[in-house]
């Protein structure tokens, strides 16, 4: 094992969540309470009344965990309510949990490549996916970040006897960028190629209803990945597919089969949180509007525009220690904006992740914008 960069070594810092604020907990306890701009908790629903409701029901009926894996004694009514749901929701024949997402994506590598196949993968994909490719044992071809004419030339070029995979997501984690998933999906469809697309970043905030950018789509997408543990404020996975790939994953996929089923009181949440996101189908609307004008003001005090539309704003600063330096000084000023530096992104390119979430306090922008000024 290579060692590790001391000015890059990682450490776990440990924190108390609170209903807005995390304290960063230390050997003498809870430290100064931080405005959360760092999780992935879109709509604020981890900690609403109707999903911590939900949640404790079922750890009272059901207990916590599963007990074995869905095709042993694990599967619950539960499951096949939220599969159901999230199905029609989607336009979708046949949804499937899994524990995590990362499991999941190495499953749906593994259901749609194998060792004949080529992958084609935006530069930036999810770990998780790179290593589902791995897995596959294909061939793996990288196009330039959402450069769908890079893609082309790729597919044109590529061995007609195996379709081809593509590989995607609709919301990157660390560049709040979207690709056009209408012209990729018409490319793939053009030159027979697969197409899987992760959705974890995207459900709940983008697209009609917050269904994702796959939803509506005219050409098909073989499979979307997504995850209930950011928008959904809960924990878990699914595929979604048609009803040949459904089944095809329950009858072959390893990452399916052989783990224990989604814990109960998670499927409860997810189905308490896609109620709440149905009830509620303006949140995506007024969470997209709230990033906008977080895009306008930051542009206009000198920072480069971050991109996309979602709620991911990259603040790209350069080197490590000016990433670092920048989250220290807004820990300081009572928010919590964690540093993402190399190798999660490419050398020179570290950078502040602010996340933000519908229900921030009115006056985070102001805070935030007093506390930063531009390097």
């Amino acid at each position: 094992m290579s060692p590790v960069d001391p000015a890059r070594r990682r450490r776990l810092r440990t924190w108390s969540p609170g209903q807005e604020r995390w304290q960063l907990c230390s050997a003498n306890g809870p430290g100064t309470p931080l405005l959360d701009l760092a999780s992935n908790d879109y709509l604020g629903l981890s900690r609403h009344p109707d999903l911590v409701a939900a949640a404790t029901t079922a750890l009272q009926q059901e207990g916590v965990g599963a007990g074995g894996s869905r095709l042993v004694t694990g599967s619950r009514p539960s499951h096949d309510e939220l599969e159901q749901a999230l199905a029609r929701w989607l336009n979708r024949e046949r949804v499937l949990l899994f524990p995590s997402g990362f499991q999941a994506n190495i499953a749906a590598v593994s259901a749609l490549a194998n060792r004949r196949s080529t992958v084609l993968a935006d530069r930036l994909i999810h770990h998780s996916l790179l290593v589902g490719v791995q897995a596959s044992g294909a061939r793996l071809q990288r196009f330039a970040h959402n450069d769908l004419a890079d893609l082309e030339r790729r597919l044109a070029s590529c061995n007609n006897n195996e379709p081809p995979l593509v590989i995607s997501e609709s919301l990157f984690s660390m560049e709040g960028t979207s690709p056009d998933l209408a012209v990729l999906a018409r490319l793939c469809a053009a030159y027979g190629a697969r197409l899987l697309i992760d959705e974890a970043h995207a459900l709940g905030v983008l697209g009609s209803g917050g269904r994702g950018l796959c939803h509506g789509l005219s050409h098909p997408v073989h499979l979307i990945s997504g995850t209930f543990g950011k928008a959904f404020g809960s924990g878990g996975a699914f595929l979604a597919g048609d009803a040949a790939m459904g089944e095809r994953l329950l009858q072959t996929c390893g990452a399916f089969r052989y783990t224990t089923a989604m814990a109960p009181p998670l499927v409860a949440g997810a189905l308490a949180a896609l109620k709440q996101i149905k009830a509620h189908p303006n949140w995506c609307d007024q969470l997209r509007n709230r990033a906008s004008c977080w895009r306008d003001a930051l542009t206009q005090r000198g920072w480069n525009r971050p991109a996309g539309k979602g709620p991911i704003l990259p603040l790209i600063v350069g080197a490590d220690e000016d990433a670092l330096r920048f989250q220290q000084t807004l820990e300081e000023a009572g928010l919590l904006c964690v540093a993402i530096r190399p190798p999660t992104v490419p050398e020179g390119r570290a950078r502040l992740r602010v996340v933000l979430r519908r229900d921030l306090p009115d006056n985070t922008l102001e805070r935030f914008l007093s506390t930063l000024s531009r390097p």
